[in-house]
């Protein structure tokens, strides 16, 4: 990431919460809880947290720290009323300093964990409806076995994580060789040694401390040598997303870091030739993800206006025969053809890496002359898991995921 030469803010930590901290002194354990706008569902988490404590870690001393962003619902009232039932296990809730974000959130999480020490940290969303305590216990357990960093493997119906399916796993994989299937899951169980590592880093008032923070966690764990595996949890279902509707914003920001990233590990993914899986721990639990609809013609229309848009900018990006392809597409009257190929996709992306790479300014709006153009991709994966058996979902995102590998020459040629 590109050095910031002046700091706003030397810590997320307030006064007062570093005060506490310091009366704690250590603990053996710790769980994060980045924060905003979680009224409705801030108790179960905590509480389904400090389950997980007690069954599994009973005894220990531990601390579940809430870090918010300054909500304005009663978010932080609700959780500094949830009462614990053990002595062992204490509870901070506070409002970080910082960029607003849970890049901000994390940093007080980790900046607290540095003083406190934890054999073991974990970090938990606070919309996570779907948590259950032995999550707790897949999360924190590698991590005693030696593990740095253990990312989330949930089991997820086949149309959520769309950003996840449509790119973030499949170019991690492709660049940085390792199989992580939920590069940008939101939870994770980190070592200390790997929470010293990414405070050192000058990253803390950029859009890492946005949405960017999760791929930005899991990339550095891997360039920088980080002992890697995952862990199933389960079902997740938090705060669900309609692509059309709400994760613009947030492709921009993953892609934005992503994009960055390629670029200060270029000495890295260059020599990365093929992938490898990674260990899996733990058992999914739970029952089975419930299905959900999502706006397909809100996508299509989307990407129509996008090409009215930002036409000519796709045709200077895009390789001849793929922004053919774009333009028919965006003729297509019949929904159900509406169809962006796998490989023109891979294409897509490629070049708009490159692009990004080859632009000094304005890199933003370049990222969002690509969001039409991922709803259409998104609008041709409905069509392509519509009759799918969730058994095979797997085997499905595997094989695309090894058409970005295989296709991973063709972004090399244009890096040059």
């Amino acid at each position: 990431m590109k050095a910031i030469t002046t700091r706003r803010f030397s810590t997320a930590l307030r006064d007062a919460v570093r005060q506490k901290i310091e009366d704690l002194g250590e603990v053996d354990f710790m769980v994060g809880i980045p924060s905003y706008g979680s009224d409705s569902s801030i108790t179960h988490v905590i509480n389904t947290v400090y389950k997980g404590l007690d069954t599994y870690f009973h005894g220990s001393r531990a601390l579940i720290m809430v870090s918010d962003g300054g909500s304005t619902d009663d978010t932080r009232d609700i959780a500094r009323g949830v009462e614990l039932g053990s002595f062992h296990v204490e509870k901070i809730v506070t409002i970080y300093r910082g960029v607003p974000g849970k890049g901000s959130a994390l940093r007080a999480v980790f900046e607290a964990a540095r003083f406190l020490k934890p054999r073991a940290l974990a970090v938990f969303d606070a919309d996570l409806v779907s948590i259950e305590p032995v999550w707790v216990k897949n999360l924190l357990e590698p991590v005693l076995e030696g593990h740095d960093f253990v990312a989330p493997d949930y089991n997820r119906y086949k149309l959520d994580g769309t950003i996840t399916n449509t790119i973030a796993y499949h170019l991690t994989r492709a660049l940085y060789g390792f199989r992580i299937r939920q590069p940008i899951g939101g939870d994770f169980g980190l070592s200390l040694p790997l929470i010293r590592h990414y405070l050192e880093q000058e990253v803390w008032e950029s859009d890492v401390a946005k949405f960017g923070i999760d791929i930005w966690m899991t990339v550095t764990a891997i360039v920088n040598g980080f002992n890697i595996c995952q862990s199933k949890l389960g079902v997740k279902v938090h705060g669900r997303k309609d692509p059309a509707a709400d994760l613009g914003p947030m492709f921009r920001q993953v892609m934005g870091t992503l994009f960055r990233l390629m670029e200060t590990t270029s000495h890295f993914w260059k020599d990365v030739k093929e992938s490898r899986d990674v260990p899996t721990f733990g058992n999914y639990v739970g029952g089975s993800p419930e299905p959900f609809e999502i706006n397909l013609e809100d996508l299509i229309e989307y990407f129509r206006i996008g090409f009215r848009n930002f036409g000519g900018i796709w045709k200077q990006i895009l390789d001849e025969n793929d922004f053919r392809e774009i333009t028919a597409l965006a003729e297509q009257t019949e929904r159900k053809a509406f169809y962006l190929s796998i490989a023109a996709w891979i294409r897509i992306v490629y070049r708009y890496a490159n692009a990004f790479h080859e632009t000094p300014r304005q890199r933003m709006k370049l990222l969002d002359t690509m969001i039409p153009l991922y709803y259409a991709r998104v609008a041709s994966l409905v069509h392509e898991l519509e009759d799918s058996d969730d058994d095979r979902l797997g085997e499905f995102f595997s094989g695309q995921a090894k058409m970005f590998e295989d296709m991973k020459e063709y972004l090399i040629d244009l890096w040059k």
